[in-house]
């Protein structure tokens, strides 16, 4: 049984992902965002968005090595009104750490 989820305090400032956002492209803006700011959030509605949104979190990773940095990701749901439609979507918390070691 799954009970309340981790919270992460996230910034302001949300990236809104969708189907036919281009993975790198959100990954350099989140690894941007992560130099700046310890957490970033992606928010995401449908299957194809949210594709596009962990392939950005995991090359964000690539990005992020060369500054010795590393990042969790913590994933929940949401609900988010699209023209005036209650839509669930998820929303990726991510918080960025220093690398073990």
């Amino acid at each position: 049984m799954i009970t309340e989820p981790a919270k992460i305090q996230v910034t302001p400032g949300i990236l809104k992902v969708s189907a036919k956002s281009n993975p790198n492209s959100v990954a350099g803006a989140l690894a941007a965002v992560l130099r700046e700011r310890e957490n970033a959030e992606l928010q995401a509605v449908g299957a194809g968005a949210i594709n596009q949104a962990i392939k950005a979190v995991a090359i964000a990773r690539t990005y992020l090595k060369a500054s010795n940095m590393e990042l969790v990701c913590v994933p929940s749901f949401i609900d988010v009104e699209i023209s005036g439609n209650e839509r669930t979507g998820i929303s990726l918390a991510v918080r960025r750490v220093m690398p073990p070691g």
